[in-house]
Order: C-alpha cells, then structure tokens, then sequence
C-alpha cells in the first residue's frame, strides 16, 4: 500500500538539512531502485523553487510500503530526523487517484 510521509520542518534547520541530504537522498534512492517510491521533495519556505537562504518548510514522500508501522519506522529512521531537521512527522495511508497507477 501506498503511505504519504508528511514532515514538517524545525526552524532553522537549513544548515542541518543540507548535511544530512545525502544520506537522506540515498534512502530515496534505495526506494526508487526498488520501484517503491511514487515522488518525494521538499516544500520551499517561499514560492519560488529555488528558495536560498529562506529554505525549507517540510517534505512530502509517497511511497509503498508493507503497512503503516513499516512506514513509519521507515520515516523515524531518516537522516533528517536525526538531525534535527523535521519537527514533526506524519505518515498517512494513501489513495493514489490520478495518474492512475
């Protein structure tokens, strides 16, 4: 089943976020290879998509995972958590409706 992963960022955890990318993005990647992950990506602090200094407000990733206790422990175990980046995250079910899977 699909599960969304809905995080949303600490303040000023800029700099935190961008030590941590790699190791976040490599789990990602680890995803995709496994043809699990349906999009991931960060929500910019201002409209623009290439936000600087102002950075980052959260992330959003949908993904397949085995039940929703494996999607969680999944998302407790990110990089980003670690850091310090996210204060809170929250992993839903999820429908995907449009573009039909």
């Amino acid at each position: 089943m699909l599960y969304a992963i809905l995080a949303t960022d600490a303040p000023d955890s800029l700099n935190a976020r961008l030590g941590a990318r790699p190791a976040h993005l490599a789990r990602l990647q680890a995803l995709q290879d496994e043809g699990r992950l349906i999009l991931a990506g960060p929500h910019p602090a201002i409209d623009s998509p290439d936000p600087g200094a102002a950075g980052f407000s959260g992330s959003l990733i949908v993904a397949e995972f085995s039940d929703l206790d494996t999607a969680r422990a999944w998302a407790e175990a990110d990089p980003y958590q670690a850091a310090g980046v996210y204060q809170g995250v929250e992993v839903k079910p999820f429908k995907q409706v449009f573009p039909a899977p």
